[in-house]
């Protein structure tokens, strides 16, 4: 399948797919399946959903923890060269990566209508997906199964808990094995996420105490629902804007590249998307800058490039005119111009998963939330807030976690079988 981009042999097992849900199967949901490199009979059994929405499974394999991730230092020319990941979670998981909803990498839908959703019904589907996966590959029933996800799957990952939990007590077919699920860097509370990124710019040195402290104070603390006539809130949120705008707010360590664009929104932007405003600038070669640094939009052009490859498309097994492009980060799912029915074809109608959270502290699943400490999109201290308000005992306070005696980051264990991590990178 690789043949032609890969000169690697897998070291396990890749399967693609679509599965259809909703009433008439109108929504065809696309996936990717990697087997686990050590026991795949035994390992955990991990459903991945990659945030947006909007964001395909495919990007978080080439470019985060897929078996094989982009070789950036041996591309050149805009030909993607890809290599072995020795740190793939592939290991020690099996890992069903969807592309959900539809609209969202090769998954599409047979209906207009059926690109018509939100959050509750996106997680429905994702849940009616799983059932009939598993339904067909009957061999991972009795794996431990976990659902993890980053970023906005914040939001959809605790619907779709939820939705395994009502489907244990309704008698739903098959029986999951649920034994938990994880978030990365999550959405949890729209309004307190986005909150917290200006106090997180300033604790990490991006702005002054004098310009923080005086925001703090004309904005009352609110800095997202902002009076229009508060005209002293507004300044100093330009100025913070305005300190801000060479900063990478996907993680604030990225070097400037002048067309990088996570560098180009404002901090209190709903969501940032790393997607391109005109998808046709990811289907060019990476141009050579005066320095050759590395760049992250560099990675994603490079990931743009070939999977829109006919080629790849045809034996990955998309059906030739269901896609007119894939696309890293689909905007136009929620940035669209309204349709016939008056709506985006995505609707966020969930604010916040907090009181799922607090809900699963009642059940047996076994909970990781992992943070990285310079993502200022969804940053860590907006996560701690809201782990704390579900007042757990804990069972083992922060410290230090390590990676071959070098210091990680921080974890903290609650009993309620919660663990979350601090991660420095």
């Amino acid at each position: 399948m690789w043949s032609a981009w890969f000169a690697h042999k897998l070291p396990n097992k890749l399967e693609t797919g679509y599965i259809g849900v909703g009433e008439n199967e109108e929504v065809q949901l696309f996936y990717f399946f990697l087997e686990s490199e050590s026991s795949p009979e035994e390992d955990p059994f991990i459903l991945w959903i990659t945030g947006g929405p909007g964001c395909p499974g495919l990007s978080t394999i080439l470019l985060e923890m897929g078996t094989f991730v982009i070789d950036y230092a041996n591309c050149n020319g805009g030909s993607t060269a890809l290599k072995l990941n020795e740190y793939a979670w592939t290991k020690a998981a099996n890992i069903l990566f969807i592309d959900e909803p539809a609209g969202t990498g090769y998954s599409y839908a047979k209906t207009l209508e059926g690109y018509l959703t939100n959050d509750t019904l996106s997680a429905r589907q994702t849940y009616d997906f799983l059932r009939k996966w598993l339904i067909d590959h009957p061999k991972y029933l009795e794996n431990p199964l976990y659902i993890f996800g980053e970023s906005y799957a914040g939001i959809v990952i605790p619907l779709v808990v939820n939705e395994v939990y009502n489907g244990f007590e309704v008698g739903d077919k098959p029986v999951l094995n649920m034994k938990g699920y994880g978030l990365g860097n999550p959405i949890t509370d729209v309004f307190a996420d986005i909150n917290e990124r200006i106090p997180y710019a300033h604790r990490m040195g991006l702005l002054s105490n004098k310009l923080y402290q005086s925001t703090r104070v004309n904005c009352h603390g609110n800095y997202v629902n902002v009076d229009s006539d508060n005209d002293l809130c507004l300044n100093d949120i330009e100025k913070i804007n305005q300190c801000l705008d060479r900063i990478s707010k996907n993680h604030i360590l990225d070097p400037w590249c002048g067309d990088s664009l996570a560098m180009k929104q404002d901090v209190l932007s709903l969501y940032m998307s790393s997607s391109v405003e005109n998808p046709v600038d990811f289907l060019q070669p990476v141009v050579a800058r005066k320095k050759k640094e590395w760049c992250r939009d560099d990675n994603v052009r490079l990931a743009n490039s070939r999977a829109n490859d006919k080629f790849v498309q045809k034996a990955l097994n998309v059906p030739e005119g269901t896609i007119k492009q894939w696309i890293r980060c689909n905007k136009s799912i929620v940035d669209s111009t309204p349709g016939p029915s008056g709506i985006n074809p995505y609707i966020k109608n969930v604010e916040t998963t907090v009181g799922y959270h607090q809900k699963f502290t009642n059940k047996s699943a076994r909970v990781l939330i992992f943070s990285g400490d310079h993502d200022m999109l969804a940053p860590h201290i907006s996560t701690e807030k809201w782990i704390e308000s579900l007042k757990v005992p804990i069972k083992s306070d922060w410290r230090p976690w390590f990676v071959e005696d070098q210091i990680g980051g921080l974890v903290l264990e609650l009993l309620a079988t919660y663990n979350v991590l601090n991660l420095q990178v």
